[in-house]
C-alpha cells in the first residue's frame, strides 16, 4: 500500500481537521477512533464498516496493527508518513492507527425510563469517557445526557470510555421534563455533607441516578424531580468527590445489593 506524504491529499486534510475541530465532526457526522483496542471493539460490537482506517507509516510495521489493517472492513484505507499521522492524532504517544465511524445517533427515548444513569452538564471529557466505562462495568446501560454537556462521541470522550460507547445506550439533550414523565424508576440525587447515606439506602429496585457538572453540580430544577437526595459518607475534611469516583460509589453499591439479592434466592 503506497504511503502518503503529502498534508495537500484530501482524505489526509480532512483527517486532520476532524480531528481537531468538533465543528468538522458534527458537521460531517462523523468521528475519530484511536488505537486498536478501539476499532477492534467497533468492529466486534457493531456490522458497520469504517469509513476510514489510516496506519503510520512505522506502526505499518507492527504485526498486530498490519492485521488489523488487512482485516477490519472500512470502505478506504490509507498509510501515511509519521509527521502527518502525529497532526492527526492527539494524544501524547501516537497508536499508529486511526479510524474514522459515522457517529451513532441518539436512539429513541424508552417510553418509559426504567434504570438508568441521568448525566447534567458535565464538561470534562476523561470524567465523561470514564463514567460510560463505569456504567457498563456496574450493569447500568442506559445513559442519559442533559443538553450542554459534552458531546458524547468526541475522540476524547471515546478514549476515555474504552470501548464502554459501543455497549450503551447513549441518549443526548434529554430534558428534565422528559425524564420525569418518562420515569419508571426511583429518581436519586447526591449531595454533599448531611443526607441520608447510599449504604444505609435500598437500591434493589430500578434507579435513575442523577449527577451534575464538575463545578456546579445539580441545578436546582434537578434535585426538585429527584425522590431522595443522598449522601457518600466521607471521612476527613473532604467535601466531595470527582463525580466520575461519585458514579462509581453509587452504581457498585447498587450492584453490590442486588448481587445480595440474588445470592438470596439462589439459596
Amino acid at each position: 500500500m503506497k504511503t502518503l506524504t503529502s498534508r495537500d491529499n484530501p482524505l489526509v486534510k480532512h483527517l486532520i481537521k476532524l480531528s481537531g475541530s468538533s465543528r468538522e465532526r458534527r458537521l460531517s457526522g462523523t468521528t475519530v477512533l484511536d488505537g486498536e483496542h478501539l476499532i477492534q471493539a467497533f468492529c466486534a460490537a457493531t456490522s458497520q464498516p469504517l469509513e476510514l482506517l489510516v496506519a503510520s507509516e512505522s506502526g505499518l510495521n507492527r504485526p498486530s496493527i498490519a492485521g488489523l489493517m488487512e482485516s477490519a472492513p472500512a470502505l478506504k484505507k490509507l498509510v501515511i508518513e509519521d509527521r502527518l499521522f502525529g497532526q492527526a492524532s492527539h494524544v501524547v504517544s501516537p497508536s499508529g492507527i486511526l479510524a474514522v465511524i459515522a457517529t451513532p445517533i441518539s436512539p429513541a427515548l424508552p417510553a418509559r425510563i426504567g434504570n438508568g444513569l441521568y448525566l447534567e452538564g458535565i464538561q470534562d471529557p476523561g470524567n465523561l469517557g470514564s463514567i460510560f466505562r463505569t456504567a457498563l462495568g456496574a450493569g447500568c446501560r442506559a445513559i442519559y445526557m442533559s443538553g450542554g454537556s459534552v458531546f458524547a462521541w468526541s475522540p476524547k470522550v471515546i478514549r476515555a470510555g474504552m470501548g464502554a460507547h459501543f455497549h450503551l445506550a447513549i441518549h443526548e439533550n434529554v430534558g428534565l421534563e422528559e425524564l420525569s414523565q418518562r420515569a419508571d424508576a426511583k429518581i436519586i440525587a447526591t449531595q454533599s455533607g448531611e443526607g441520608t447515606s447510599i449504604y444505609e439506602t435500598d437500591l434493589r429496585g430500578p434507579v435513575i441516578w442523577m449527577f451534575g457538572n464538575e463545578g456546579a453540580g445539580l441545578s436546582g430544577d434537578a434535585r426538585k424531580i429527584a425522590g431522595l437526595n443522598l449522601t457518600i459518607p466521607m471521612a476527613g475534611q473532604t467535601e466531595s468527590l470527582n463525580v466520575a469516583a461519585s458514579v462509581a460509589i453509587c452504581l457498585f453499591e447498587q450492584a453490590r445489593q442486588l448481587r445480595s439479592v440474588r445470592g438470596q434466592d439462589r439459596s
